[in-house]
Order: C-alpha cells, then structure tokens, then sequence
C-alpha cells in the first residue's frame, strides 16, 4: 500500500491519509506564507550554503519526481546557519512543477503559487545517517527555492540535458561535476518554520529555509520538466505534472522571516 501513492485523482494528496496518517499531523508541509503574519527574528544567523560540485552522482527518475543525488559521506557539501544548529549534508535536490497552464509551487505567498519549486535536501550529521536523521524533528533542512518564468537558467541546463536519459519511472543516469548553488537567487533571505516532508511518509523531521528571492527559468526550460512521465515504460504514458501537495493548515506554528 506505502508504494501507492502518487498524483492522481485516486492516489493523490487528499488520499495519502489513508495509508499515512501523518498526513493529518499538527506540522506537515507545505504551508502558505502569510508575510504580515512572519516575525522578523533577528537571532536567525544567515544561511551559509557550501557546496562541491564532485559530490554529485547520479540523477534519477523515481515515478514521482527527479532526483539529483550527492555523496554525504563527508562534509563536502553542507548547509549551517538560519535557524540550524550544527552541520547538514546535502542528500539530494528535486522539484515540483505544474502543467502547461498551472502554477506547480508548493509554497505559496499570501496564496499566490509560483511556477516551480525546488527542494535542497540535507540531513543533520549529529545523526549516524539520513534513515536515522528522519526519526528526528530537526533531522532535515531542506531549502526551497520558488521558480518564475522569465528568462533561461544557464545553471539549470545541465540537469535539463540529462532528463531525456530518464524519460520514465525507474530510469538513472551518472550525474558528475554540478554545483546546485549555481541554483539559488542572489539574496539568501529566508522565512523558517517547522514542518514535514511534502511526500509520503511525511515524517514531521524538516526545518524548512524558503528563500524569499525566486530564480528565473525559461519556458522551454520548464517544458522540458513536463515531457518526463510517472509511468516505467511498460506502463501506459503518463506526463509528470502537478506533482505538488497542496498548503497544510499551519495549525498554531510560527513562521520567523531573516529579513524585515
């Protein structure tokens, strides 16, 4: 039942209750940002993002995104500062995206979607592992980065060139030499909360860094997202799109901003 999951009318967010009650829990992901509700906390130290492009691996097609994977065996590739405490290793980054008309954000700002988002997953190393740092609600710190349309990403192409090597669910590549940084805005500004996975299980480990600043890509860029499928290519074609949860009741939490 666990592997059931996806975006469909049948299997899709409303439904992941069913097999994860979790999903109903008191801090799940995503959420709407309201910004005159977000406290300018000035102890929040800035994000400080260092990252070494030999650590990437392989870039993957798993049914319900893409995942572009790192080598965490050291601190090669690391995130400290905001809200964290100690050293998280980058795990892997994917995004979320809509169809040719919607906006496919998770995030929302005052209720408006972007086109895209892209989560930058690392793991707390004062844990032995990541299987073990989800157990923890400060496991995780994910950054999030908001996708607008405008013009091309050239830091982007890379990945973009290699999705026709994984067109459908299952299918991995080699993915040597990137550098995700090359991936975030300018201004590191940032709102904090406390939250959860955006997929199934949805384990309530994350402390989320959604960067105010979006980064602009292009319209064929962005095609390029929905021309890769959920289906392994035995099943019958279907276009990965709208492959986002929609906001989660914010149930009493508190959104800090690094910024006024």
């Amino acid at each position: 039942m666990a592997q059931s999951w996806g975006y469909g009318r049948d299997n899709g967010p409303a439904t992941w209750h069913q097999s994860f009650p979790i999903a109903l829990g008191e801090s799940q992901s995503p959420i709407d940002i309201k910004t005159t509700e977000a406290k300018h906390d000035p102890a929040l130290k800035p994000l400080n993002i260092s990252y070494d492009p030999s650590t990437a691996k392989v870039i993957l097609n798993n049914g319900h995104a893409f995942n572009v994977e790192f080598e965490d065996s050291e601190d090669r590739s690391v995130l400290k500062g905001g809200a964290l405490e100690g050293t998280y290793r980058l795990k892997q980054f994917h995004f979320h995206w809509g169809s040719c008309e919607g906006h496919g954000s998770e995030h929302t700002i005052n209720g408006k979607k972007y086109e895209a988002e892209l989560h930058l997953v690392h793991w707390n190393t004062k844990y032995s592992s990541f299987g073990e740092a989800v157990k923890h609600c400060d496991g995780l710190a994910v950054v999030g980065v908001f996708l607008k349309v405008g013009s091309a990403k050239p830091e982007l192409q890379q990945v973009i060139d290699a999705l026709t090597l994984i067109p459908t669910k299952g299918k991995e590549t080699p993915f040597l030499n990137f550098d995700p940084s090359g991936l975030l805005p300018k201004s590191l500004d940032f709102w904090t909360y406390k939250g959860s996975l955006t997929t199934p299980p949805l384990l309530q480990c994350v402390i989320w860094n959604v960067l105010k600043e979006p980064i602009s890509v292009s319209n064929e860029q962005l095609s390029k997202l929905r021309d890769l499928y959920f289906n392994d290519e035995n099943d019958s074609s279907c276009h990965m799109v709208d492959n986002f949860r929609p906001p989660q009741p914010l149930k009493g939490r508190e959104v800090r901003a690094s910024f006024h």
